[in-house]
Formats: structure tokens, C-alpha cells, sequence
């Protein structure tokens, strides 16, 4: 049930009202009598209607549930953390459309529920457990502080002076719209913000960091220094310059890691990142003395190396970036803040600063399968990725996996020309489609 972020699907369809209550009594039932869980939710209309039956769910297995209303996912991993919560829970689908929603778990420690953690709420769920009556049911309560007192963590932890820097900010009509512009004018920019009218169906459409079209034409047509975009429940950011080129997570984090090793704050003198990262990313890190590690895919496995490993730094090519000293999750908006802090302290625009990662030619497919689960034993599949490996050699990559949250399988070619990267990704995009059942979208 878990993917890689939680538990996913459409709204009322494969993620009901009866699951979200079952998981909420799951998680309940689990906790101490008694112990608070903070809630919060990004702006999609079937939020309100997930919120209620997961709180239902704590309340019936004796817990107590804090409603923190739309925030960002960092901010509610933040909140649960700082307020002595036993565990958080965020209502969001991320960068998906916007009929899907979803639910990702947090400990007290504000970090991402463990695999194990996760298989032991979702057991739970077969359980019917116990049912206190009376004064031993949960409650509900709101907290309408929670986002100032997350901002003001922000301004404490990110105090860079922003002044005469014109910033355009888009916020996927997501969950950002209520942090993100006031925190970036505070400090002192001039913030050109659209994406900031969610109605409940528009979050993610064709805005946002999985569109970065709107962004790089609204630098331009009002002559910004830089954009910045965000997805929609906040976890993730990415930039364009001021000419409207796109500025990847991978250039970001490089960025930042080159910040903290020039202040003497990158532990280890490493960053952690995924399979995923374009090899021009670890050619620049190679070249700054900064040792790159690598995971599967997902946030979940760049924290788990990063606390594994005392590392402070990490993150994903699609803007996912953790920084422990910001915080325990991925933040969009304290990503964005570091690469602003980075960019002043050296003086540079943000173009020449994202220069340090020469990409290679990236080629990413995106396939939708019928069964996903059956890529392990695709033989087809993985030959034709034997032979792409056998041909590239040194000078290129192939990653071909199942997306932890969609019905999904990506295949990614690295090579030295444009030509060859779609070359092989078609060849190996065909045989996963007959072998799988499947079309590219």
C-alpha cells in the first residue's frame, strides 16, 4: 500500500474515505491514549473530505488530531517535531494531478514513517482493535498558529537579506500559496507571484515545478532576476535563470553543497542523491572535492543514507532537497532560501552559478504500464538495458524503474548526444511496453 511517498491514488476512488479512516485508526491504535498527531493538507478539493475521516479514524482508536489546515508537507514534519506530537500525517498527492490525493506518515521526530514502520500501520489495518467509548475517545481540535510559527522557524533558520533582488514565484496553486511569497518578501525581494488562486481542481495544472513554462515566461516578460517553483504540497523547488533557463535540482544542490563546503558546514565533505542524477553532477562535485553517494529513488532513500552516513546534504534532479540543519524533510521554500543565501554571498546570477553542472543529454520516458510490479522479471527489458550499458560504456547511464507512486515505469538514458539518449530510450521504451502492457503517455 506504502509507494515510496506514502499512500496514493484517486480520490474517493482507490484512496476513500473508509481507507483514510481505517488508516487512521491503524496509526491510533498504535499510539499512546491520549497522543497528538498533527494533520495538515495541501489545497486539493477531496483534502477536507480525507482530513475529516483520517481524524475520524485517530479519534475512534483514542487519539488525538490536530487540524493544521493547508500548509506545506516540510511545515507539518516541522510542527510535529517542535510540538512533541507522536506523529504526523500530510493529505497530499505532491506534483500528481490534481484528483489524485494521498498520505504520508511522520514520526515524533518529524522524519518519514521507516518501511517497517509503514508495513506495521498497514497490518494494523486487518486488525479491528480496541474501541474506547466516552471520555477515552480523541479529539479534534484546530491550530491556526501553526503556520506562523513555521514561518517564523523559516526567518530564524534563513535570515539572508534579499533586498533589490526581483524574484518571480510560482506556487502550483498548491500548499506554498501561504508561505511562500510572504516569507520571500519579508526578507526583502520583490515577489511577482502567480499561482496563488487554488480552487481545489487547478493545483499542479500547467504551472508549478512539473511546468516550468509559466515561470520562465513570466521572468521574462517582467525582466526578473530569477524564478522559483514549487510543487504542490511544497516538499520540492526548482528555478529557472534570468533568461528563463531551467535550473534543476541537480544544479541547485550543487550549488548548495559548494555554499556549505566554502563555510566549512558540509559534514563529510559529501552530499547524497539517486540514481537519477545526471553525471554532470558528479563530475562537478568530483572536481570540487566533494564525494557523491548514491540511492534508489526517493527521498526516503537520501535521508536514510544521509542519517546513515552523519551527512547534512541531499536531494533529487526533480528539486527535492533536504538540509538537516533546515530541517527533517525536504522544503521547497528553505531550498529556495539557501540557493538565494548562495547566490548573494558570491554575488553571481544564478545562470553562471548552475554552470558548474555541464549535463549530459538526458532522456526521461515515462510509461504507463498494466503491471508494474512484473518489471523485475521483464527479461526483454533488461536485455535491452544490457545492451545500452554495453554500447555507452563510461560516457552514459541507463535507469529503468517502477515509480514508487504511479502505475509508471521510467526509463532514463545518459549518453554524449541528444541523438543517441532518444535513440535508446525508444528502443528500450518499446520492449517495456509489449513486455508490460503499456503506452508512453
Amino acid at each position: 500500500m506504502f509507494g515510496t511517498d506514502g499512500v496514493r491514488g484517486v480520490a474517493n476512488r482507490g484512496l476513500t474515505p473508509e481507507l483514510a479512516m481505517a488508516l487512521g485508526r491503524a496509526l491510533g491504535g498504535r499510539l499512546e491514549r491520549g497522543a497528538r498527531v498533527m494533520i495538515g493538507r495541501d489545497t486539493r478539493r477531496s483534502g477536507p473530505m480525507l482530513e475529516g475521516a483520517l481524524a475520524a479514524g485517530l479519534v475512534s482508536a483514542g487519539a488525538d488530531a490536530v487540524l493544521l489546515g493547508v500548509l506545506p508537507t516540510p511545515a507539518v514534519a516541522e510542527l510535529t517535531a517542535a510540538g512533541g506530537a507522536a506523529a504526523g500525517a500530510v493529505i497530499s498527492a505532491s506534483h500528481n494531478p490534481f484528483a489524485d490525493n494521498g498520505i504520508k506518515l511522520f514520526g515524533p521526530d518529524g522524519f518519514k514513517l521507516a518501511d517497517a514502520e509503514e508495513a506495521a500501520v498497514e497490518a494494523a489495518l486487518e486488525e479491528d482493535g480496541e474501541r474506547p467509548v466516552g471520555g477515552d475517545l480523541g479529539t479534534v481540535a484546530h491550530d491556526p498558529d501553526g503556520r506562523d510559527r513555521y514561518i517564523a522557524t523559516i526567518h530564524e533558520r534563513c535570515p539572508v537579506d534579499l533586498s533589490g533582488l526581483h524574484l518571480v514565484v510560482d506556487c502550483a496553486h498548491g500548499a506554498t500559496v501561504v508561505t511562500a511569497p510572504e516569507v520571500l518578501e519579508a526578507r526583502g525581494a520583490r515577489v511577482t507571484a502567480i499561482g496563488v488562486a487554488p480552487d481545489g481542481v487547478n493545483i499542479n495544472e500547467g504551472c508549478g515545478s512539473t511546468h516550468l513554462d509559466l515561470v520562465a515566461a513570466t521572468v521574462r516578460e517582467v525582466g526578473a532576476d530569477m524564478g522559483l517553483a514549487f510543487d504542490g504540497d511544497g516538499d520540492r523547488v526548482l528555478a529557472v535563470d534570468r533568461t528563463g533557463a531551467t535550473v534543476d535540482g541537480d544544479q541547485i544542490l550543487a550549488i548548495c553543497a559548494l555554499d556549505l563546503r566554502r563555510r566549512g558546514l558540509l559534514a563529510g565533505d559529501a552530499v547524497v542523491t539517486t540514481t537519477m542524477t545526471n553525471l554532470g553532477f558528479r563530475r562537478a562535485m568530483a572536481g570540487a572535492g566533494i564525494e557523491v553517494r548514491w540511492t534508489d529513488v526517493g527521498d526516503r532513500y537520501v535521508l536514510a543514507e544521509m542519517k546513515r552516513g552523519g551527512f547534512v546534504l541531499g536531494g533529487e534532479q526533480s528539486g527535492h532537497l533536504i538540509d538537516l540543519s533546515h530541517g527533517p524533510s525536504g522544503d521547497g521554500l528553505a531550498a529556495a532560501l539557501h540557493l538565494l543565501s548562495a547566490l548573494v554571498a558570491t554575488g553571481e546570477d544564478l545562470g553562471p552559478a548552475a554552470a558548474i553542472v555541464q549535463r549530459l543529454p538526458q532522456k526521461l520516458v515515462n510509461i504507463v504500464v498494466e503491471r508494474k510490479s512484473d518489471l523485475p522479471q521483464a527479461d526483454g527489458t533488461w536485455a535491452a538495458v544490457r545492451e545500452c550499458e554495453a554500447a555507452l560504456g563510461e560516457d552514459g547511464r541507463v535507469v529503468v524503474r517502477a515509480s514508487g507512486t504511479e502505475s509508471l515505469v521510467r526509463v532514463m538514458v545518459e549518453a554524449p548526444t541528444v541523438e543517441e539518449c532518444e535513440s535508446w530510450c525508444t528502443r528500450i521504451a518499446d520492449v517495456v511496453r509489449s513486455e508490460l502492457g503499456g503506452a508512453i503517455p
